[in-house]
């Protein structure tokens, strides 16, 4: 398996394409995580099948998030999308979020050739107000069991305002390296 963090870079951010890897597939229990250490992904735990994955999960290559971990995505697609998998994504939105008062933003992203919905996707709008209600319930709860209120949803931003948090993260990761 390749160090996605040497064989990709973010994408094409000013125009809105991020290229993203899948960690986590739609509706699946099993918490996996790029460990960047040792270029692998990782099984961090099972969580309890209340708490599956809505969308598919992944991460932007080359970015960090002031949690210290790669810049998350939530990768909107009818089918899970196998661990492993990166794609190129356009950019619609954020959420914002914090995990253990720490920013943990979600960066919103549809496949950039989505034959299935002929590219309608091209904006937070674009989504009915269930499935952000739905993504706001499952970021709030799904650490319950184990350490409840911990998680805080705290808004959605529009794709300028993922965009700029993507440049954030980049120049972090840059920093860091």
């Amino acid at each position: 398996m390749p160090d996605f963090n040497k064989v990709l870079d973010a994408g094409d951010v000013a125009n809105g394409i991020v290229n993203t890897v899948v960690e986590i597939p739609k509706w699946s229990t099993l918490k996996v995580e790029w460990n960047r250490k040792v270029a692998a992904f990782e099984l961090d735990r099972v969580e309890p099948s209340i708490f599956a994955k809505p969308v598919n999960y992944g991460f932007i290559p080359q970015t960090l998030d002031e949690d210290g971990d790669e810049l998350d995505t939530l990768i909107l697609t009818n089918d899970p999308v196998p661990t492993g998998v990166f794609m190129k994504a356009r950019v619609i939105a954020i959420l914002k979020f914090e995990d253990d008062a720490e920013a943990d933003h979600k960066v919103v992203v549809v496949p950039e050739d989505d034959r299935n919905t002929d590219n309608a996707i091209t904006n937070m709008n674009d989504l009915h107000e269930r499935w952000r209600q739905k993504i706001e319930h499952h970021f709030t709860h799904y650490k319950d069991l184990k350490k409840p209120g911990s998680t805080k949803v705290l808004g959605w931003g529009d794709a300028e305002e993922a965009r700029s948090v993507i440049l954030e993260c980049i120049e972090r990761y840059k920093t860091a390296a």
